[in-house]
């Protein structure tokens, strides 16, 4: 599935680092970006499930 590209400027809340360094973006950023990039994200608000492949 493509999803369109579109520049997101970040923001204060949109992300965090994780102990290990990495950039986790938040349910915040996901809302802001408008689509499920079906990757499995910690904080997805879309309820994928990357075992199932689906979504709620």
């Amino acid at each position: 599935m493509l999803f369109p590209k579109k520049k997101i400027e970040l923001e204060e809340g949109d992300y965090y680092l994780t102990p290990e360094g990495y950039k986790c973006f938040t349910e915040q950023y996901h809302l802001k970006r408008g689509y499920c990039c079906q990757s499995g994200c910690r904080h997805c608000p879309y309820g994928f499930d990357k075992k199932t492949g689906r979504s709620d």
